[in-house]
Formats: structure tokens, C-alpha cells, sequence
């Protein structure tokens, strides 16, 4: 199916919409008005046939109200986890009352990094998902900060939201924000623009937002928010931000064609897609100009173009894949060892394995096992 345009949602068959904390939770309370009318729009689609993942935060800030604790809950990792732990029943009691208000049934799905960056338990989940969503069920997944640590974790429910969309194969992904898209600058700036249309999120976008822009997008911020828009395109997935401060803000957003829709720029196989959007890389390989030239043109990494190892990993890890200048190339998954790496770096076939004790593999990074960009 193919979408480009916020009106378009209305032919989703499958859609997430995600809504964060600063939307969902005032003064320590649920925003029952939004999160009513956020149910009713969700309702109406599913009116339309549609079937609906929400991805919610907010369980931290429940949470923190409830047990009294400073700075939202966040003045350090264990109350975090604590506030958490109190929230989430919260947050999963209002959303049920919510939907079922709409005679929908709602259903808890909590996630940790780990189970999406794992091969074995991301088909776990995305099984569990196709369940829920054949059973007539809405998931509301949040990430599981009770158990979440500050190294292994998404931090942000936007590239979450994408992840989950490329679980569930769902159609589109649309992030709820305090402003209507995303904008050129920052929004209250004089001539800021709302840019509608993104097709590929470009280096130049995420250097943007790397130095700081601001996009007045809520907590994820603007480089969340271009991330996860980069993990919905390579799974051929539309990912549009719309304003969620109006009332019944999916209806209003799909009336108005307003907001700013990134349009995938492919369609990678499942696999790819997944490796693709895997967040947490144990290392970096960096190549040489000719290599960065042969990878381009779909080869596999070999040693003799390998000029540096960063990081401490084993074989099957996840590595990040940079060019000399540290440009990003891509990522995939390690033939061999970091200490291995480091051996036959820039070596030729022939003379790895005095180095290794054994013959060579094929590749340090197989073109099977790696996705550009």
C-alpha cells in the first residue's frame, strides 16, 4: 500500500500512533480530555477497518506523582525504575478505560531494547502483535523502564514507535507532537517553516539536528524523531508528525492534510529492514576510500580495506560501518572478533590466516549481512 500524504491515513490497513508524556500526563495526572479524544479517533479508524498500536509514555510521570519523587521521577536511575514500575499500572488502567469506553480492549505490551534488538525475541514480539491485532485488541506498548538500564534502552518512544511498526508491518507510523511537524527552525522563530514533505532523511538533516536545533517536537526531539523516521523508510513505511494538542487530533490532522510526512525511500527485505533499525552497535569498523567505493557498489567489507577497530565485541555482533573521514556508511554483523579485526587488519586473503591460525572466512562484514546508510 502506498501512502504519501496525511490523508492518506484513512487507508491504512495498519497504523502506530505514538503519544508521549508531555501530550498524555499534566501535573502528575492523566489528561483524561486528550486521552479521550486520542480513543475516540482511534475508534474511528478502526471503524474504517484499520487495526491501531498505540506506543505511550507516561508511566515514569504517573508514577513519580504517585510516590512523591523530584524531578518527574528522573533524579536518578532508581527512581526511575521505581516510578516506572507505579506508573505503569496506571497508565495501562486509563488507557483500558479509555478504549473501552469505544468497546475496544486494550492490551499491555511492554519491550526493552534487548527484545528488538534480539533476532529471536523481535519475532516473539511481532508474533505476539499479529495475535493481539487478529484478536481485535488495541497493544499499547511502552518501553519497559522498570528493568531498562541507562546503557540498554531506547530512551525515546518515537524510534520505539518506528521499531514496532516494523514488527507488526504496519502501513505507517504517526507521532503525536505539541506543534504541527516538524519546521526548518525552531517553531516561535520568525519565517519558520513547516517542511510537509521529506523524501529521505538526508545527512544533512541529521547533522541538523545534531547540533542542536531545536524543533520544539517534545522530549524525544528533532534527531528522535529523524531516526525513527530513517527505520520506517528502509522498512518501506510512511512516518508522518502531526500536531497532537488539537481536539481529536488524527481526525483533525487527516481533514487538514496538515503536518510533515516522511515518504520511505524502500523496501528492504524483513531481515534487512530489522538489521537495519537495530539501535545499539557494539563497535565500529573503519574503512578506506576504496572500500567505501566497493561497498557502495554492494560488495562485502574486507580486511584489506580495514583501517581501524573501535569497540570490544565477539563474532555475530552488531558493528557500525564508517568511512575515513567517519562518515556513517552503513552497519551489520561481524564475521570475526574485535581482537580478530584487529589481526588482519588490512591484510590480503592470502596472508590472514598466519594471523588467525585458520582459514579466513569470506568477509569481515558479508553484503548478506549488512544494510548501507
Amino acid at each position: 500500500m502506498s501512502l504519501s500524504a496525511i490523508s492518506d491515513i484513512v487507508n491504512a490497513r495498519r497504523l502506530v500512533v505514538k503519544i508521549g508524556s508531555a501530550l498524555l500526563v499534566e501535573r502528575g495526572e492523566a489528561n483524561f480530555a486528550r486521552l479521550t479524544s486520542l480513543a475516540a479517533d482511534i475508534a474511528k479508524l478502526r471503524e474504517r477497518g484499520a487495526q491501531v498500536i498505540v506506543v505511550s509514555s507516561g508511566a515514569i510521570a504517573l508514577g513519580a506523582a504517585r510516590l512523591g519523587l523530584p524531578k518527574g521521577g528522573r533524579a536518578s536511575l532508581a527512581d526511575a525504575q521505581a516510578a516506572a514500575s507505579v506508573g505503569q499500572v496506571k497508565l495501562a488502567q486509563v488507557w483500558a478505560e479509555a478504549l473501552g469506553a469505544h468497546d475496544l480492549q486494550a492490551a499491555q505490551m511492554l519491550v526493552t531494547l534487548g527484545d528488538l534488538e534480539d533476532r529471536r525475541r523481535y519475532l516473539n514480539a511481532a508474533a505476539t502483535l499479529e495475535r493481539l491485532l487478529d484478536a481485535g485488541a488495541v497493544p499499547v506498548v511502552n518501553e519497559n523502564d522498570s528493568v531498562a538500564t541507562e546503557e540498554i534502552r531506547f530512551g525515546d518512544n518515537d524510534r520505539l514507535a518506528a521499531r514496532v511498526a516494523q514488527a507488526a508491518g504496519a502501513d505507517a507510523v504517526l507521532l503525536l507532537s505539541d506543534v504541527d511537524g516538524l519546521y526548518d527552525r525552531a517553531p516561535g522563530a520568525d519565517g519558520a517553516t513547516l517542511i510537509e514533505r521529506v523524501e529521505g532523511v538526508t545527512p544533512e538533516l541529521i547533522a541538523m539536528a545534531d547540533e542542536g536545533s531545536s524543533s520544539g517536537l517534545g522530549s524525544g526531539g528533532m534527531t528522535a524523531k529523524l531516526q525513527a523516521a530513517r527505520i520506517a523508510e528502509r522498512a518501506g513505511i510512511m512516518l508522518a508528525i502531526v500536531n497532537g494538542t488539537r481536539p481529536s487530533p488524527i481526525s483533525s490532522a487527516i481533514a487538514d492534510n496538515r503536518g510533515t510526512v516522511f515518504l520511505p525511500v524502500r523496501s528492504d527485505s524483513a531481515r534487512k529492514a530489522w538489521l537495519g533499525g537495530r539501535l545499539a552497535p557494539e563497535g565500529v569498523l573503519t574503512v578506506d576510500e576504496g572500500c567505501v567505493k566497493a561497498l557502495g557498489e554492494g560488495a562485502s567489507l574486507l580486511a584489506a580495506g580495514l583501517v581501524d577497530v573501535e569497540g570490544e565485541f565477539q563474532r555475530g555482533a552488531l558493528v557500525s560501518l564508517h568511512g575515513p573521514r567517519g562518515e556513517r556508511l552503513g552497519q551489520g554483523l561481524v564475521e570475526y572478533s574485535a581482537q580478530e579485526c584487529r589481526a588482519i587488519l588490512g591484510l590480503k586473503e592470502a596472508e590472514q590466516e598466519a594471523k588467525l591460525g585458520y582459514a579466513p572466512r569470506a568477509a569481515v562484514v558479508h553484503r548478506d549481512h549488512m544494510v548501507q546508510g
